[in-house]
């Protein structure tokens, strides 16, 4: 019982909402019926635009941190997910088609770099629960709702290629776990996380950037014109800048 009114469950408990908030992105795909080759160009343009607002976002809280260091991150999140690729392309086995739907291998990369933002975002809430209780509650809140769209960002990689709703919201969450994980660990050994966040900052921001020049708008433009990806690109960015000004 005192476990359950001690700071380390509140901070647990609060990250496992960051994580679970990430379904919520998937839920317009249980209305949406009928997806066209134009809706899906869109689709990926939609998701490259939050994924680049996110991706900057990242940068600027790593600099506030330390700008070396973020920078570091981005040029090993690159390398890193590049070699994934490779890797990928060499040895993956389209048994894991079953899971995800088709195009398993790109939406499978996507998953992994998502989640290795969420490790970040993980280290955030841990550190902002050291600062103070309110502080923490409210970056969770605020991680939380920033979520959302990131949920929505992986759903509409996936559903379009033949992933069912609820399993997109499953992979939503499923990429958000580290949260909830990593919160616990950066909330109890503050010093030492605090002092490497900017590295993981950039390593996911550095990821998000090579995906999204490399594999969502080169699709994207395979299904649509390029007027329209970059009008859809430049109305999501748009939208998650503002969507984070009011929070």
């Amino acid at each position: 019982m005192e476990f359950l009114e001690s700071t380390t469950f509140k901070v647990f408990i609060y990250a496992l909402i960051t994580a679970l908030a990430t379904g919520i992105g998937a839920i317009p795909f249980f209305f949406i019926k009928k997806i066209s080759d134009s809706f899906l160009g869109k689709a990926n343009a939609i998701a490259a635009g939050l994924m680049l607002s996110a991706s900057y976002n990242l940068i600027f809280e790593g600099y506030r941190e330390d700008e070396i260091m973020t920078l570091l991150g981005m040029i090993s999140g690159v390398a890193f997910v590049i070699l994934a690729d490779k890797w990928m392309n060499r040895t993956f086995d389209m048994e894991v088609k079953d899971l995800v739907g088709a195009g398993s291998k790109k939406m499978l990369l996507f998953l992994g770099i998502m989640t290795i933002h969420s490790f970040a975002e993980g280290v955030s809430v841990g550190v902002s629960f050291a600062n103070t209780l309110e502080f923490g509650v409210f970056i969770a809140i605020a991680i939380a709702v920033h979520n959302i769209p990131e949920g929505l960002a992986i759903s509409l990689v996936m559903v379009p290629k033949g992933t069912s709703p609820i399993k997109a919201v499953g992979w939503s969450i499923f990429s958000s776990l580290p949260q909830p994980l990593m919160a616990i660990p950066a909330f109890l050994f503050v010093d030492t996380f605090r002092e490497y966040l900017p590295l993981g900052l950039g390593l996911a921001a550095g990821a998000m950037i090579w995906m999204v020049f490399a594999e969502l708008i080169p699709e994207a433009l395979e299904k649509c014109e390029a007027h329209k990806i970059g009008f859809w690109v430049t109305v999501a960015i748009l939208g998650m800048s503002a969507f984070q000004v009011l929070m």
